[in-house]
């Protein structure tokens, strides 16, 4: 009996590819290892039953009207779904998976980091000894703040947002979340909930950011709501760039008012806002939030194990969104 033919639209780690060769016909996109346009999607995508993709490849509304009748499932290597139009999967009848409940540790770990260069000034360190313009230790160079007993605001107490939690604990910071619903008292863990925008901003030393992307989140942070942060915050945001007005949150750090923003994900990654590349307070990274080893591979796994329930075994897939 035939494998199964399914696209992959990048390069995947070693033991993915592995298993996938193993079990499915693989086709891959030719050509640099980048976000996969609707037009490469749909030229390779003849023939096929299935689709493994990444974050931000081109899945609109257009491309799953497009996309050919043999194509059942389109699997995503990610956990958001902002890059794909679901109402257009479902109107097609094609199941749309997710990788959910494998990333939380390593990208709570990547905003816990981030705090910390932005608390004792890491990334300003760093670029001043590449530079080669250390003079030497001084008792007023490059001060920066402690984390124990600084209140950390959690925007979005999902997974993410209580691994994080439970490791600011170790540091000695009081946790503060605004959430849609507040958790039950026992999953709380001494941390204080609001109900409401204003009583959390003011309660922010350090704001995480853990909120999904989409219109309804599009700039939540904007000049309003960063002019209720106390002087001196921190902004980390791992969640997603669309969330963060760009403008705002870079004038606030050049004003003062904000002391340090670390930043995983960017709106229109991988261009990104202009102001951050000379933002001396701002450290920004690659959108390594799942860049472990391990998390990655549990990721790829994941996307094998919805594809194997549809096109394998004719199920239903464990971790459908559309």
């Amino acid at each position: 009996m035939a494998k199964p033919t399914i696209l992959i639209t990048r390069a995947l780690p070693e033991a993915v590819e592995a298993r996938a060769a193993r079990d499915y016909d693989v086709r891959h996109l030719p050509g640099p290892d980048v976000t996969a346009s609707a037009a490469a999607i749909l030229e390779h995508a003849a023939g096929c039953d299935g689709v493994l993709c990444a974050a931000g490849d081109g899945f609109t509304a257009e491309t799953f009207a497009r996309l050919p009748d043999s194509v059942r499932i389109v699997a995503t290597f990610s956990v958001g779904t902002d890059h794909l139009a679901l109402d257009a999967a479902r109107a097609r009848g094609i199941a749309v998976t997710n990788t959910p409940d494998v990333l939380s540790v390593a990208t709570a770990e990547i905003a816990m980091m981030l705090i910390l260069m932005c608390a004792r000034r890491a990334g300003e360190s760093e670029r001043l000894l590449r530079a080669r313009q250390w003079e030497g230790w001084a008792p007023t160079q490059l001060m920066g703040v402690t984390l124990e007993g600084k209140r950390l605001g959690v925007l979005g107490m999902g997974r993410i947002g209580q691994v994080l939690a439970r490791m600011a604990r170790g540091f000695g910071m009081r946790v503060h979340y605004r959430n849609r619903t507040r958790l039950p008292p026992g999953e709380e863990m001494g941390a204080t909930y609001h109900g409401d925008d204003d009583g959390f901003l003011a309660s922010c030393d350090v704001l995480s950011m853990h909120i999904p992307g989409g219109e309804a989140t599009k700039h939540w942070l904007n000049a309003q709501r960063i002019a209720r942060l106390p002087a001196g915050a921190i902004v980390v945001n791992t969640g997603r760039g669309t969330t963060v007005d760009d403008a705002a949150l870079c004038d606030a750090l050049r004003s003062g008012h904000l002391r340090a923003a670390g930043l995983d994900v960017f709106a229109g990654e991988p261009r990104i806002f202009e102001g951050y590349y000379d933002a001396p307070n701002v450290t920004p990274l690659p959108h390594l939030g799942s860049a472990t080893v391990e998390t990655r591979d549990a990721m790829g796994f994941r996307c094998l194990e919805n594809l194997d329930a549809v096109l394998l075994r004719s199920a239903e897939p464990p971790h459908r969104v559309a």
